[in-house]
């Protein structure tokens, strides 16, 4: 112990920085967001300052905390705002924080501080799942309809929820919607009836399916990164993984490149997100719902 400390002075010396431990660099693997009965999460957010933010589809909380420390806090209650359910969450470019409403069929979009700046109505019966950010627009899947929903969305705020693509101009016709992401270009949309992803050209609408010859990729939650894209993808049985694929130059084509190590049984990860040099995901625990307190975030196992 007295060498150890000695060396840490010998580094503060030295580098005239403050020595920190080692620990101090060591983040949680995994992390509890609620202890309320009947939580139920869904959707998840990691800004690049490790920023995390975690929503509830099972009461309309959304929880924030740091990849840092193991703990979340409350963030927005729960049923404030008419928000009595939650599911994708992203923050803009301008540090504003998006939450689909789910079967509320709403989409908020509040400042950094939780302050509601407004709400966008989509058709009552819709069910506003997951979205993606795009250079001036979002784009929302809506699992009960089966169409994508698009708002305009600028430095002024958020505009009117519009159908972009209706149920009947996808082919072949889907039957459950989800993950949704974008290059900017292109929107890869994830369906769960067909376990297909497809793409979608923004300017034309074109839809085509991702081509997959090695295999099957389809995602509740889809995380993008250049040509690699991630999926949690359901496997049956419970046996829920993170898959991940290598995408050609026009996001026409993926070889799957690997699949995680399943998540623990009853957790049923839905949606994935960066944390640096590793991946977490969502214990949902939605094939159990409401599940059992702690609902928990926890690092992806065997894929980074």
């Amino acid at each position: 112990m007295k060498r150890m400390v000695v060396l840490s002075i010998l580094v503060l010396m030295v580098s005239g920085q403050p020595a920190v431990a080692h620990a101090s660099h060591t983040r949680p693997s995994t992390y509890v967001v609620s202890t309320t009965p009947g939580e139920t999460l869904e959707g998840i957010e990691v800004t690049r300052d490790g920023t995390m933010y975690v929503t509830s589809v099972g009461t309309g909380a959304v929880y924030r905390g740091s990849t840092s420390s193991p703990r979340l806090k409350l963030f927005l209650p729960a049923g404030a705002d008419g928000r009595t359910s939650a599911t994708g969450v992203h923050v803009d470019r301008w540090g504003r924080v998006l939450v689909a409403g789910a079967s509320t069929s709403k989409l908020f979009l509040y400042d950094a501080r939780g302050q509601l700046l407004v709400v966008r109505e989509a058709t009552p019966g819709s069910f506003l799942n997951d979205f993606t950010i795009t250079g001036d627009a979002v784009y929302v899947t809506d699992s009960a309809n089966n169409q994508i929903w698009r708002a305009p969305l600028t430095r002024h705020g958020l505009g009117e929820l519009k159908p972009w693509l209706t149920r009947d101009q996808i082919q072949p016709i889907p039957y459950f919607i989800n993950g949704i992401v974008s290059d900017g270009r292109t929107l890869l949309v994830g369906e769960q009836g067909q376990d297909v992803t497809y793409r979608i050209d923004v300017l034309t609408k074109q839809v085509s399916v991702l081509e997959v010859p090695n295999g099957i990729l389809s995602g509740d939650g889809y995380l993008l990164e250049g040509h690699h894209l991630y999926a949690v993808y359901n496997a049956g049985g419970g046996k829920y993984v993170a898959r991940l694929a290598l995408l050609n130059h026009d996001l026409t084509k993926a070889t799957l490149i690997a699949d995680s190590s399943p998540g623990a049984a009853g957790a049923t990860p839905t949606t994935i997100a960066r944390d640096r040099g590793r991946l977490l995901w969502v214990n949902s625990q939605l094939d159990v719902a409401p599940g059992t307190p702690p609902y928990t975030v926890s690092v992806v196992p065997g894929l980074h």
